[in-house]
């Protein structure tokens, strides 16, 4: 006979028992259920935030802030070159990569770049590029129209 389902169990000494506080003196936890006596931390709900320091100026406003996030690089979607090749008909639009399911919807302007190869002239409308996917696209017959 071999292995059973209800014969699987973890290794010997593998899994520890859950602790059950607030269950009787005989229990090793009781009483205070080993919170200590009084004071914040022994109530239900009690203790701090992360990052409270007591009220001292916590170390997340001391140290100096750094650098900023563009809220333009939110909105701007990159394209490879080899994405081109799912866009339906030779025109690229931002409408149509949005629409082939490249770009998320969210995006609002986008930059192709040179990664891959395009495969067909495309007609590049309203999107901008980088010099070397320009060269690609130019070079495979297509054009770019900022």
């Amino acid at each position: 006979m071999g292995l059973r389902l209800n014969e699987i169990a973890p290794a010997s000494g593998s899994r520890q028992k859950r602790k059950r506080v607030g269950r009787g003196a005989s229990a090793g936890q009781g009483g205070t259920c080993g919170r200590g006596n009084k004071g914040q931390n022994s109530r239900t709900g009690g203790g701090v935030r992360p990052g409270f320091e007591g009220g001292q100026l916590p170390l997340q406003k001391r140290v100096p802030t750094y650098g900023f996030k563009s809220r333009k690089a939110r909105k701007t979607g990159e394209v490879r070159l080899s994405e081109l090749n799912r866009v339906d008909g030779d025109e690229v639009t931002l409408a149509k990569l949005i629409a082939a399911g490249i770009l998320p919807r969210s995006i609002t302007r986008a930059r192709i770049f040179a990664s891959g190869q395009v495969e067909r002239a495309v007609h590049v409308k309203g999107v901008k590029t980088t010099a070397g996917a320009k060269a690609a696209i130019e070079a495979a017959g297509g054009s770019v129209e900022s």
